[in-house]
């Protein structure tokens, strides 16, 4: 069973780890962590993600840019927020996603 690409966006290197251990605590998920936008599109570019996960910090712009980007390159691409709440909330987040959108 192949796992799902998740491709996660923050500007706090520290909380940006932790929701990166996070994810991979699931076996299921394999977790890329970006901190600016061009580390995130280039990435992008070279990998085949089901899912991008914006983290808090990202300002207003930035997050358009990057949505706009990722919906031009891969239309069908699914995307969802995070803010925090504990790991629960962030499982609970991505079967959200993955299953809809």
């Amino acid at each position: 069973m192949s796992q799902t690409q998740i491709l996660v966006i923050g500007r706090h290197p520290e909380i940006l780890q932790t929701v990166i251990r996070l994810v991979n605590n699931n076996p299921e998920w394999n977790a890329t962590g970006c901190i600016t936008d061009q580390e995130a599109m280039s990435v992008f570019k070279t990998q085949e993600f089901a899912l991008v996960l914006l983290g808090g910090g990202i300002e207003e712009q930035s997050e358009q840019d990057l949505c706009a980007f990722f919906r031009a390159n891969k239309p069908a691409i699914k995307i969802a927020q995070h803010y925090g709440g504990g790991s629960g909330l962030l499982s609970a987040e991505i079967y959200e996603a993955l299953r809809t959108n």
